[in-house]
């Protein structure tokens, strides 16, 4: 078993994000085949929501909901769904066609909820000008870092991963002076150099892996989006145990000292889940776990 190809490949050009619910009266093992039997996990990763792994009366380890909450001001939003679908691929015409034949297929099962289309923006950048990402573990160990082994069959290979949308506000952050801006990132965007010291609420402070005790490491593969004149960031992080990103969640919202992180004077997440990801078999999603761990 593997982890879905997606997930630990490089940057991709072009992404379009779907989320869907599950029917209310759909026959959810049938729901299940019906995914794994149209998603070609060479260009597309899938998550699956607990509430969509429980009406299979199935129990994933380590899997939970994200909560809504507020701290300090900061709302964190909680927007589950049942199935997450990241398309991944190098021209948006095709990926608008892919998506059409996923949901056709899904419909007798699954509603779709949202459709985000993402792309790349210049070096891996975010739409914010400083380049994403900087924090990703080395290749060679991106795969214990977002992966679960050692679990067992059906479970080593799979994954978690938390899915945010962020919009930022554009206003803001071009009337702030360039070293204000480097300032909340703690890094320049001229050069990507990190600050040997910079604020208490610089982002590279407040979120990374090393900022909290045990160590948070996450693989993220997020990217830019864009509606009509609103952008931001489609935040996307693979874990193998997902109380990595609750930790670095609450530091930045300044849960223990009351020091927020300085990106949320100019975005704010919209949107917020958890999924599970299944590893892949034979070129397809490997369900064991759900099989084998129903109750």
């Amino acid at each position: 078993m593997h982890p879905q190809p997606g997930i630990l490949a490089g940057p991709v050009k072009q992404a379009r994000y779907l989320t869907f619910s599950c029917n209310a009266d759909a026959d959810a093992p049938a729901a299940l085949r019906a995914l794994a039997s149209h998603i070609d996990v060479n260009n597309t990763v899938v998550g699956l929501g607990s509430t969509f792994i429980k009406s299979l009366g199935a129990q994933i380890p380590g899997m939970k909901s994200m909560h809504a909450e507020t701290q300090r001001g900061i709302e964190i939003p909680a927007t589950p769904s049942d199935v997450w679908c990241w398309l991944r691929g190098s021209d948006r015409g095709e990926l608008f066609h892919r998506s059409r034949e996923i949901v056709n297929a899904l419909a007798p099962y699954f509603d779709l909820t949202s459709t985000v289309d993402s792309f790349q923006y210049d070096e891996n950048r975010d739409l914010t000008g400083y380049i994403d990402g900087t924090e990703n573990p080395p290749d060679d160990e991106a795969e214990g870092v977002a992966t679960q082994q050692g679990m067992g069959d059906g479970m080593d290979g799979s994954s978690f991963v938390a899915v945010q949308q962020w919009v930022h506000d554009f206003d803001v952050i071009g009337s702030m002076p360039r070293n204000k801006l480097d300032d909340s990132i703690g890094r320049r965007m001229s050069d990507n150099v990190e600050f040997p010291e910079s604020p208490p609420s610089a982002h590279v402070r407040r979120s990374g892996a090393k900022s909290v005790d045990p160590h948070a490491f996450m693989l993220r593969r997020s990217m830019p989006w864009t509606q009509e004149m609103s952008g931001g960031l489609m935040f996307v992080a693979f874990v193998n145990a997902l109380e990595s990103f609750e930790a670095i969640l609450k530091r930045m919202t300044g849960e223990g000292d009351a020091v927020q992180d300085a990106l949320f004077e100019y975005t704010q997440p919209v949107t917020g889940a958890y999924y599970w990801c299944p590893p892949v078999s034979d070129g397809r999603l490997n369900l064991t776990a759900l099989e084998s761990r129903a109750r």
